[in-house]
């Protein structure tokens, strides 16, 4: 009977490929550009993942004979077919990177620079003229992102770039009017990058974008602090604790919007769907003011006596919790 001895074989190729194994702790294993399966065989037996070059390459073998270059989290536990596995289909460690909403690029390239999870500069060596290269405010789309382990931090800035990309082209395909008196993709995203900084609550985004286009409706200029502090901060969009004055409302640039009338000529921040959305479809008001109401929120009105009542009131709130 020779039945009992293939069981037998069968039996130990089974748990020499697919349950054995040496690995007692988690490993991070980089895997880079010209590794071979040899090469990385040898590597897993020095670091005692595997006990069996043979097994880890003919394992390889059978999911298709190649392995991906990247980032691996090798789990305890882990079979020399489940290493083979993860390493040919290319299943890399990942990370998830969160870009706020409102922030500029300058505050975005930073940071993706704290970032340990990516490798990478966030400007491009000189002479490459590709988009990620030139990047403004308003170009990129904030969101979560999950990508792998080590990804390079200019293809991450493309990656959020091409999302916005591919929002505006959405966008086009629609042949929706826009709100007066705005002309463009970049009157909607500019106005949208103010909203954006003006207000964090995703309700209220309608009503401030309405605010705004009454106002550039009927000509007063848009006096909006936000666009104030980009041109104090020469692009930043962070006074870093330091306090807008009065005399800051007085920059000479083409951003204050206390000075000049109409929009700025470019967004001042990057912007989410909320405020996109916002200026798309605003409230339907008559409101040309609104504050702050120290919860938060602003108070919204049509007229200069009752704003002035609002800000009255805002100035008490912010003297009551000073002292507190």
């Amino acid at each position: 009977m020779i039945v009992a001895p293939v069981i037998i074989l069968v039996c130990v190729v089974l748990f020499m490929f697919g349950i054995h194994s040496t690995v007692s702790k988690p490993v991070v294993f980089d895997i880079v550009a010209g590794d071979t399966v040899s090469g990385v065989a040898t590597r897993l037996m020095k670091q005692n993942l595997i006990d069996a070059e043979q097994v880890f390459k003919m394992s390889v073998r059978l999911n298709g004979g190649k392995i991906q270059t990247g980032q691996y989290d090798i789990p305890v536990g882990a079979s020399a077919w489940k290493i083979a596995d993860m390493f040919a289909n290319g299943r890399v460690a990942s990370t998830t990177i969160v870009i706020p909403e409102g922030l500029t690029v300058k505050q975005i390239k930073d940071l993706l620079l704290q970032s340990s999870a990516l490798t990478g500069a966030v400007e491009c060596r000189a002479g490459n003229n590709a988009p990620v290269c030139d990047l403004h405010d308003g170009d990129i789309f904030p969101d979560t992102y999950t990508v792998a382990r080590g990804t390079n931090r200019l293809a991450l800035l493309d990656l959020a770039r091409k999302k916005m990309v591919q929002i505006e082209e959405t966008w086009k395909k629609t042949n929706r009017r826009l709100p007066k008196p705005l002309r463009d993709w970049n009157d909607v995203i500019t106005l949208a990058s103010i909203v954006q900084k003006e207000t964090p609550q995703v309700r209220e985004m309608p009503i401030v974008a309405s605010v705004y286009l009454n106002r550039l409706n009927r000509g007063m200029r848009l006096q909006a602090d936000p666009t104030v502090v980009y041109a104090l901060t020469d692009g930043l969009g962070d006074m870093q604790g330091a306090p807008l004055l009065r005399g800051h409302l007085k920059i000479d640039s083409p951003y204050n919007t206390y000075r000049n009338k109409g929009l700025p000529p470019a967004p001042i921040a990057n912007v989410g769907q909320g405020a996109i959305r916002a200026v798309l479809k605003p409230a339907d008001t008559n409101y040309l003011f609104f504050v702050a109401d120290g919860q938060g929120g602003h108070k919204f009105s049509k007229d200069y006596e009752t704003h002035m009542k609002n800000h009255n009131d805002w100035r008490a709130i912010k003297k009551l919790k000073n002292k507190n």
